[in-house]
């Protein structure tokens, strides 16, 4: 099945490049991004300013093909893909959780971004804790390692070659 998303905005962040980018949201303390929602989009973004932080869906523009095996950043041992949150999956898709700092017009001023410039946001949920925060009793492979993930930052090894 075919299935196609339009982009509702764009994400701008000091990220010109994949090499030297936070691989997650808590390696990006700090870092402070722009979305521009487009015209038609945003009467959506009423009353999102009553919430501290957002669920950002976007789509990995450069990310052009994938791989069902991968070593992740923070190991160095080949995982499934969905094992992992590396960027080459089948879909293109990136999620992150950040900071909501203002919402001014049709821009949202947000911090703790690691998303590259330039990226097109599919879509942006409010961050309820009851909703969105769970107990995990297991990370497999991460556990060993997810500490790293605050100073660990991206390379060039999703690139196609």
């Amino acid at each position: 099945m075919k299935i196609s998303y339009q982009s509702i905005g764009t994400i701008f962040t000091p990220f010109k490049s994949v090499e030297g980018m936070p691989i997650q949201p808590s390696g990006a303390e700090g870092i402070e991004g722009t979305i521009e929602i487009l015209p038609e989009f945003v009467e959506g973004l009423k009353d999102l300013d009553g919430f501290s932080h957002v669920i950002l869906l976007y789509h990995l523009h450069r990310v052009t093909s994938y791989s069902l095996s991968v070593v992740p950043f923070l190991d160095k041992v080949e995982h499934g893909i969905f094992a992992t949150r590396a960027p080459k999956r089948p879909n293109a898709i990136g999620l992150s959780i950040v900071s909501l700092s203002a919402v001014k017009g049709n821009k949202l001023f947000v911090k703790n971004i690691d998303v590259l410039d330039g990226t097109p946001l599919l879509d942006i949920k409010p961050y309820v804790p009851d909703f969105d925060q769970v107990q995990a009793t297991s990370t497999g492979w991460f556990e060993k390692n997810v500490k790293r993930a605050k100073t660990f930052s991206s390379d060039d090894r999703f690139k196609d070659k």
